[in-house]
């Protein structure tokens, strides 16, 4: 019962997170990041895909990943995932990876909004909504880059325009960066 009462406070705190967010971007979205100086790990999750499948952050080593908290009731996120779904056309075969992590919602609520809004990238559940506090979110949308040795090196709340080439760019760069120190180490 507690545990069902701070899932729906949490999702009641989101919700109304989201609305300050969405109301405060009326606006042109955003395309500036958030830098995170410190870069810290990224939490590690396991959360099933919309086939059941299990993905962890961890097996995405080696590759820059950008990891989206959403959810079908946020109109910023929904604003944003047409431009999600063009940046993942753009960098999918560029081994860049795009996980979108639905917040406290089931997979029947969500097959039924993809029936109206296409989502071309990996959709992971967090149907408990446990990682709203590993990430430290405070509304939806958020979005955390984390670069392929799992730190996280930008954060960004609220609508972007994901496929805008200065976001792109920067993702890239972490690509290119993580080629750089692979072929800069030298064997023992």
């Amino acid at each position: 019962m507690f545990k069902q009462n701070k899932i729906s406070i949490t999702a009641i705190v989101l919700l109304l997170s989201s609305f300050v967010i969405s109301s405060s971007a009326l606006s042109a979205p955003d395309i500036d990041l958030i830098e995170l100086k410190h870069k810290p790990p990224a939490p590690d999750f396991v959360l099933p895909d919309m086939q059941n499948k299990a993905h962890s952050l961890s097996e995405y080593l080696g590759k820059p990943v950008i990891v989206t908290f959403w959810a079908t009731w946020c109109p910023p996120c929904i604003k944003e995932l047409p431009s999600f779904n063009r940046a993942w056309a753009k960098l999918k075969d560029e081994g860049i990876v795009v996980l979108g992590i639905n917040i406290n919602e089931d997979i029947e609520t969500i097959e039924s909004f993809k029936l109206q809004y296409p989502i071309d990238f990996t959709i992971l559940l967090d149907e408990a909504s446990e990682q709203i506090e590993n990430w430290n979110m405070t509304g939806l949308p958020t979005t955390f880059i984390v670069d392929a040795e799992g730190r996280v090196v930008y954060q960004a709340m609220g609508e972007r325009e994901w496929d805008n080439d200065s976001i792109i760019n920067k993702v890239r760069a972490l690509k290119r960066k993580n080629k750089q120190i692979k072929t800069t180490k030298r064997p023992s």
